[in-house]
């Protein structure tokens, strides 16, 4: 409390504001407004504003505040004013700690919507309503947790955003009325199709997340929110794994806490808890939803992802062509092991690294993976080779490429009845612009993202309709092509790169299970990623057309 003898004239003025959503509802002006007339009431003079937005209450080390604490001894004013205590921490302790220091430097602690402690009494008070306002808090914060995790297990939507591919319907009405609705998910066709075609391209055309991302900007297929206008892997790898897809959401499967190894240990951090960490599975609470993927999709996508993480070059310090694809004759996989800096490759069983520091159960020694290898991809290459084999896929190969032409020119349906949807709408606007209900102003504003819209989806139906035509087979091949064709293959084959030959080993072998006596290979030859159909000149003969080329 300040002596009677010393009249404040001279004040610093503190605000703060925690989140987006108050920075926008313009809270910070509404204390800077209240403090302002209060001082001009007072007839003190504001010497500096400290204003800190986007910080919580329940954090002490933050910028502004920080900095009035250090010109607090400088004796630039004589007291500080705030528009209420939860402006100045959210915890009580919190407060106390800055006032008793600033109290220290000789400076009072003053408050718009709090009268100033007149004796002991007052000050006491103050202390008790401090504590019941943090306790209130505290209850406040745990009715609403409590609340949110009733709803969930009651099987409606708690979130304030919808997963890509849905939209989110609120809830609307109350409790009992016969037109209420509860907050849910309704399936987004047209980014329905989206999540279709990404999980497809990585279970089945076998992309990374980064060649997906590469693929969807030249899709012109935009993310739902980015400042870039572009996805991002870890956007996808979330998506990849979400199980809403499957009509599974989950709520409650993971919770904040603060890292261990944080990235940037230095300077001031407005939410503390910036990792999480799994709950587990039996205490998630699972959400109905309606699904957009089959189970199989999903689960296969899943499948490829482990091995695109297994095959990710950073993962790699030496090269085995069979890794990911060999395995023990116990069950378990085979790793590949370089001891004395590569000098000797090995595929060891894996069950020593579960085991650890048990002995394995397991006692199967290591196979010489340069060995291995090498006799693996020497009947690759003979079966690659194989004119019998090349006739019986190709046939196999053009029969699937001209259903899945087909079925491409069905996906084109839902994106032109989507453009003419939005056209009615645009339509609509227009002629209310054109009775005087819309304003110039309002009309560009609410038909711009409309013809955005419209363009980006012309532009698949455009890129879909190309592929189709590109993807259906006009040629068969002939035997005197397919020896060429083998010809070229066996040489060609001889001399691929290792990554080549890696690619070439996943997409044909299903496992490899070794020891060191014998090799047992499962697989099938598939042309679909390593041919294509070339025509070399189109003024020749029929027999000389659509010849196969290895790429």
């Amino acid at each position: 409390m300040i002596p009677e003898n010393k009249i404040v004239k001279r004040v610093a003025v503190y605000g703060r504001v925690s989140t987006a959503r108050q920075e926008e509802e313009e809270t910070i002006k509404t204390q800077l407004v209240a403090t302002r007339e209060f001082a001009a009431e007072k007839a003190y003079t504001i010497i500096q504003e400290y204003i800190d937005e986007g910080w919580s209450g329940t954090i002490l080390a933050r910028p502004q505040l920080d900095q009035l604490r250090a010109d607090a001894s400088k004796g630039l004013w004589d007291a500080v004013l705030i528009y209420d205590p939860d402006r100045l921490a959210r915890r009580y302790f919190f407060q106390e700690l800055v006032m008793d220091e600033l109290r220290e430097q000789g400076i009072e602690t003053l408050f718009v919507t709090v009268a100033p402690s007149k004796n002991h009494e007052d000050q006491l008070m103050y202390g008790v309503r401090g504590v019941f306002a943090e306790y209130e808090r505290m209850k406040i914060t745990e009715r609403f947790r409590l609340g949110r995790v009733r709803k969930a297990k009651e099987g409606h939507i708690v979130t304030s955003r919808s997963a890509y591919g849905y939209k989110l319907i609120t809830r609307k009405g109350k409790l009992g009325d016969p037109d209420f609705v509860q907050t849910h998910y309704e399936i987004d066709e047209t980014e329905a199709r989206v999540v279709s075609m990404i999980f497809s391209w990585i279970a089945d055309d076998r992309l990374t997340t980064r060649q997906v991302v590469k693929r969807l900007q030249k899709e012109g297929i935009l993310p739902r929110r980015s400042k870039r206008g572009v996805w991002s892997t870890s956007t996808l790898n979330t998506l990849l794994r979400n199980k809403t897809y499957i009509g599974e959401a989950h709520y409650a499967s993971s919770y904040a806490v603060v890292p261990l190894r944080p990235r940037v240990k230095e300077g001031y951090k407005k939410v503390k808890k910036t990792s999480r960490k799994m709950r587990p599975e039996e205490e998630w609470i699972k959400i109905p939803t309606p699904p957009l993927l089959s189970e199989d999709l999903f689960e296969r996508t899943q499948k490829q992802l482990k091995i695109n993480y297994e095959l990710a070059q950073r993962n790699r310090k030496n090269e085995y062509l069979l890794s990911g694809k060999i395995k023990c004759v116990c069950g378990n996989s085979r790793a590949g092991e370089g001891p004395q800096h590569g000098k000797h490759l090995y595929y060891r069983c894996t069950a020593r690294v579960h085991a650890y520091p048990l002995p394995p159960e397991c006692q199967e020694r290591g196979i010489n993976a340069r060995i291995a290898d090498g006799l693996v991809w020497s009947k690759v290459a003979e079966f690659m080779s194989s004119p019998e084999l090349i006739t019986k896929q190709a046939e196999r190969w053009m029969d699937s490429r001209t259903t899945k032409a087909t079925n491409t020119a069905i996906d084109i349906e839902p994106l032109q009845k989507e453009v003419a949807k939005l056209e009615k709408q645009e339509a609509r606007y227009v002629n209310a612009y054109g009775e005087g209900v819309l304003s110039l102003e309002k009309l560009r504003e609410l038909t711009q993202p409309i013809k955005e819209q419209i363009a980006s989806l012309k532009g698949q139906i455009a890129k879909a309709e190309i592929a189709s035509a590109e993807q259906i087979p006009s040629q068969v091949l002939t035997k005197k092509e397919v020896k060429e064709f083998a010809e070229r293959a066996a040489t060609k084959l001889s001399n691929l790169s290792f990554e080549s030959k890696r690619a070439i080993v996943m997409d044909m072998l299903d496992k490899v299970v070794g020891t060191q006596e014998a090799l047992h290979v499962y697989g099938h030859i598939s042309l679909k990623n390593h041919v294509k159909y070339e025509t070399d000149d189109r003024d020749c003969g029929p027999a000389q057309c659509g010849e196969v080329d290895i790429v």
